[in-house]
């Protein structure tokens, strides 16, 4: 393994050890979001709305961390298959610049641009 296979992978298991440990936090502990998101259901009837709010909020980041976990999970399988770094859509290497912003980064920043809006 390279010195930058190294790098990589040390920084993707530092960013997905870190987003483990935040959603451990957020959520008390063994508690999950969904857990979370149920017990907003039982307020009583003058707090539904904010009830429906809240537990929306919880559905919303439940997804959302769970979507930046795999992200981190495919990056680790695409660096030992030795494809990390490679734009998916158009094959270019990533700035080294942007795989230390985001390490679990798909696409170079023109594909990326282009996925997001695609006017």
């Amino acid at each position: 393994m390279t010195s930058s296979n190294t790098l990589h992978r040390e920084r993707l298991v530092q960013a997905r050890d870190q987003l483990l440990q935040r959603m451990a936090q957020e959520r008390g502990g063994l508690v999950s979001r969904v857990d979370m998101a149920a017990e907003h259901d039982v307020r009583d009837f003058e707090n539904r709305a904010q009830a429906i709010s809240e537990r929306d909020d919880e559905f919303a980041m439940n997804e959302h961390e769970t979507a930046e976990l795999g992200a981190f999970e495919e990056a680790l399988e695409r660096l030992n298959a030795g494809l990390y770094g490679k734009c998916k859509d158009c094959g270019v290497q990533i700035p080294e610049a942007r795989l230390a912003a985001y390490p679990a980064a798909l696409r170079c920043i023109g594909c990326q641009a282009a996925l997001e809006n695609p006017h």
